[in-house]
């Protein structure tokens, strides 16, 4: 399995070091947080292709990370020297028996290490020595990468041309499933390792003893007219057959086939799932790396759930996978604990999170994780009341809603605090939460907390005993219960206290729609103003 990736100058990745997990990698991120090209890096590096050409002839100046080539250029406008813009990118894999032949020293390790890997490098090449001097002279963002080469190799410094077999690997996109030109390259190769030599070798017979029957039969007629005209030279006869040549062979004539719709024609969800699952399969060219990006596009909600369950099914302490998503589903049903988040700073794994955190999102399949995941800053509410006012709140001290501050206030419906708040000490996120009282002396509700708490970037925000053991009471005593009266359109009959708790979220709506000036809870206001900075 791959123990090691390292990055450096591809595309948005400047220096990245990921660890995989051995068997699942769910890897998360922001939109331009490099999701899609850490995967694009991973399948580079062990087959030497991208999008099913060879990286020479994919090479492009858009390949080299826009940091490094403004240095470049920077650094020789004020005549300093300095390299070339490269791009190198590492897999370091298990130091097992079947991958001896990848082992060696030829690493960027410190120490030096021994051990089996491939890399990828994308150099100047010194036959354009002369060129290369001169494009620096002057040098643009633009790299002249007719300039450049492309070395595969492996740590032992031999030079790969083809991919090693024990580097097998599948690759599914599921945003673009559907091609225009058929089955693809992926798809025939996942389905073509399900065959046994004996059984290729039959159907090949087959194949070619069908056609030459077409040419006896269906040419016959027409043959024979041909023959008459004499075209070719010294006699010959010109007739017509079926092509018997190796470019002919039947695996380029067929198609798979879904409840007797050929497979290009299936629902792209159709096609995704079965994508997936043929790379999953055990026999399935025992591929040992699959990477598979944003399995949930195209798929309805139960669909998306079915293909999940037959994901973990399928999974095999023999296959390592790697697969992006934007989709909590896939995130709690596949394993919290497999995320690598890919974040602003270096990425994060949450694998060491306790096996009761692990199994608690598990169970909570409905619920947005993805939020806590991906926010800026978070704020942690009891529920949908509690975030309503905050969102009033929020917007009367600083003009603006919190999500515009990158802000996400998040409703727990349930969710033990504790649970979210180790969540979100693991991901290092900066989070207020506000919770009732319930008529407990706040420093006792912050006590089982204070593992996860940290001055100035993780507090709990808890109301005054005295003011109400409740969201409710809490508005009450602050606003005035004539105030609240006016705002909510409560009669003087009505307890007020009463109505707003079996009212909750209208109550809430009524509060946060009102041109009324709202006096908010003291502990809200610190919330706010601790989350906003």
């Amino acid at each position: 399995m791959i123990k090691k990736i390292r990055i450096r100058g591809y595309r948005i990745h400047r220096d990245l070091t990921i660890y995989p997990n051995p068997k699942l990698n769910l890897i998360v991120g922001g939109n331009e947080s490099g999701k899609s090209t850490l995967i694009e890096a991973i399948v580079l590096a062990l087959t030497g292709r991208i999008n099913g050409r060879s990286a020479a002839e994919e090479l492009n100046p858009y390949w080299f990370n826009a940091a490094d080539v403004a240095d470049f250029i920077v650094k020789r406008a004020a005549s300093e020297l300095t390299r070339l813009p490269e791009i190198d990118i590492e897999i370091f894999l298990d130091n097992v028996p079947e991958l001896q032949e990848l082992c060696g020293a030829h690493n960027s390790n410190l120490p030096t290490e021994a051990c089996p890997g491939v890399r990828i490098r994308c150099l100047p090449n010194p036959d354009y020595l002369a060129e290369l001097q001169a494009w620096a002279t002057a040098p643009t963002p633009l790299l002249p990468v007719e300039y450049y080469c492309v070395e595969w190799s492996t740590f032992a410094d031999v030079r790969l041309t083809m991919r090693p077999r024990a580097l097998t690997t599948a690759v599914i996109d599921a945003r673009t499933v559907r091609s225009s030109g058929g089955v693809d390259y992926h798809l025939r190769q996942i389905l073509g390792s399900q065959l046994e030599p004996q059984e290729r070798a039959s159907i090949s017979l087959q194949y070619r003893q069908a056609k030459a029957a077409l040419s006896e039969s269906a040419f016959k007629t027409v043959n024979q007219r041909i023959g008459q005209l004499h075209a070719a030279l010294h006699a010959q006869p010109i007739a017509l057959a079926m092509d018997q040549t190796a470019r002919t062979s039947w695996e380029e004539s067929v198609a798979p086939h879904v409840a007797g719709v050929p497979f290009t024609m299936s629902g792209q969800g159709q096609q995704s799932a079965i994508k997936i699952a043929l790379a999953m399969n055990r026999h399935a060219g025992h591929a040992k790396y699959v990477t598979i990006e944003e399995p949930e596009n195209h798929l309805s909600h139960t669909s998306l759930a079915t293909l999940l369950d037959r994901m973990g099914a399928l999974a095999s302490d023999d296959q390592q996978l790697f697969i992006t998503t934007h989709s909590s589903s896939v995130l709690n049903r596949l394993g919290i604990e497999a995320l690598q988040f890919l974040g602003p700073a270096a990425p994060v794994k949450l694998d060491e999170l306790s096996t009761g955190i692990v199994g608690y999102f598990k169970k909570l399949p409905g619920f947005d994780t993805l939020r806590l995941v991906l926010a800026d800053k978070i704020v942690l509410v009891e529920g949908p009341s509690d975030e309503i006012i905050f969102e009033r709140v929020f917007v009367d001290l600083f003009g603006k809603r919190p999500m515009a501050c990158g802000i996400d206030v998040v409703s727990m419906r349930g969710l033990s605090l504790a649970r979210g708040l180790e969540l979100c000490h693991r991901l290092g996120k900066k989070v207020a939460a506000t919770r009732d009282n319930d008529g407990i002396d706040p420093t006792e509700l912050r006590r089982p907390l204070a593992p996860w708490l940290a001055a100035g970037q993780r507090e709990v925000f808890i109301g005054e005993v005295a003011h109400g053991h409740t969201l409710e009471p809490q508005m009450i005593h602050h606003c005035g219960e004539a105030q609240l009266r006016t705002i909510l359109g409560i009669a003087d009959t009505a307890n007020l206290e009463t109505w707003m708790t079996r009212q909750k979220t209208e109550a809430a709506l009524r509060i946060a729609s009102s041109s009324e000036a709202v006096t908010a809870p003291a502990y809200m206001l610190q919330a706010a103003k601790f989350i906003h900075g």
